[in-house]
């Protein structure tokens, strides 16, 4: 599954979605995680107009399963969310390695009930993936 964090250094979740200028972009499995991208968005995002600056997030980052932000707005928020995207609002604490950790911990055993979510959705996603085949 792919999982997005807002990020200013790339170790931090500590970016607000529409004010991020990246989002990097990682592929969780059972057996660890990968850097897939950063995401680069230009411009003065303080000062866009809400959907110059959502519209393009929230298109890049349609094919994840989870993002991780600092904060999200609600109309923001809600459109990710009926896609059908698992959205955490990491604490100050939280870094991009403890959670991938985390992450592959979970797939590997209990996960904590938000992402059980997300992960039986990426489940049944792959099984459907698996049965066109």
């Amino acid at each position: 599954m792919k999982v997005a964090f807002t990020t200013s250094d790339g170790t931090h979740v500590d970016t607000h979605f529409g004010w991020a200028k990246e989002i990097d972009v990682y592929e969780v499995n059972k057996d660890g995680f990968n850097f897939v991208e950063t995401l680069t968005f230009e411009g003065e995002l303080e000062e866009a107009t809400h959907e110059d600056k959502i519209a393009p997030k929230m298109a890049a980052v349609s094919d994840c399963t989870i993002l991780y932000v600092k904060a999200i707005g609600k109309p923001a928020g809600n459109k990710l969310i009926k896609q059908g995207m698992t959205i955490v609002r990491a604490q100050e604490y939280d870094t991009v390695p403890d959670i991938l950790h985390m992450l592959v911990n979970s797939l590997n055993g209990d996960a904590p009930p938000l992402l059980r979510k997300a992960l039986l959705q990426e489940n049944r996603e792959l099984a459907y993936a698996h049965d066109e085949d």
